[in-house]
């Protein structure tokens, strides 16, 4: 792959083949799954986890015209949206080159916000806007800088966060907008919060003026088999399902977070609506790559 010229910015990247088949064949999964399910396959958003992406696989990717992209770790974020950010930004200052509107699958389900200074990201013709999502566990000391770089936060699985968010928002124009983790496999090793207090955990947050509670998300237990998320999924749709019913939650309450490469079918057969992809878009971790560590810290 060649790599960018940082210093000379160009409209018209060369695309690594193999990132736009991959990218091709994963949206055309996404249709035939909705389809299957009798919905529209435009309802369904797909979220790129950048987790062992190469910035210029990322850069790639948004000039196919991938909007919403995904970290599990803070620093990580931090990182990509910085580095991503100052490219955008030279894009956008090109002679010809200026802002748009989000288009594509589910583009009406996350419309672009106004954001506080410095969440906002520059957009180019290609990209019309680059939207971060923080989708891994989350500490309340790290919760500052998630806000600020930020569309939506996946992870809050706890009244504690909640309240953090909410106090770190109170100078912000707009609310932050997330989702409740909800841990829907049983495992110990998964974060989120318990399927039996998920309902009042919500009506919580939606007494915090400063927060909007825009869905649920859980993760299903890692098996080569994808019909083994099936069960964990269905009991996330469930309880999506009661929310609404119970009418705790408010109209903006309709963003299912379900499904991940190995199983984002499964999850849009029983109802999810944003899906976070990682290998099947960028491809398996080459052998000896280590994760990003981040060490939790004591809050």
């Amino acid at each position: 792959m060649t790599p960018t010229n940082q210093s000379e910015p160009s409209n018209s990247m060369s695309v690594d083949p193999s990132l736009r088949d991959r990218y091709a064949q994963v949206k055309e999964r996404i249709a035939r799954a909705a389809k299957a399910a009798k919905r529209d396959p435009n309802s369904v958003l797909l979220v790129a986890v950048t987790k062992y992406a190469e910035p210029d696989q990322i850069r790639e990717l948004i000039q196919l015209g991938q909007i919403d992209f995904a970290e599990n770790r803070v620093q990580q974020l931090t990182q990509r949206a910085t580095i991503i950010g100052e490219w955008l930004e030279r894009m956008r200052t090109m002679p010809g080159v200026g802002n748009a509107r989000p288009t594509g699958a589910g583009a009406d389900m996350l419309p672009t916000a106004k954001r506080s200074k410095g969440a906002e990201v520059p957009s180019t013709p290609a990209a019309p806007q680059v939207r971060w999502h923080m989708i891994g566990h989350l500490q309340r000391n790290k919760a500052r800088k998630v806000v600020e770089l930020s569309r939506l936060i996946h992870s809050v699985d706890s009244l504690r966060l909640a309240e953090e968010l909410q106090l770190i928002a109170t100078k912000r124009e707009n609310p932050v907008e997330v989702l409740l983790q909800v841990n829907c496999s049983g495992e110990e090793s998964k974060f989120g919060c318990a399927i039996g207090a998920a309902i009042h955990l919500a009506e919580q947050i939606e007494s915090m003026i400063q927060l909007k509670l825009r869905g649920l998300m859980t993760m299903a237990p890692y098996s080569s088999n994808p019909e083994d998320s099936r069960r964990t999924f269905k009991r996330c749709r469930e309880l999506f399902s009661d929310m609404l019913d119970s009418g705790v939650v408010s109209p903006a309450f309709n963003i299912l977070s379900m499904g991940m490469s190995g199983d984002f079918e499964i999850a849009i057969e029983e109802g999810s609506n944003l899906v976070r992809v990682g290998s099947a878009l960028f491809g398996e971790p080459k052998p000896g790559t280590v994760e990003p560590d981040e060490k939790d810290e004591p809050e």
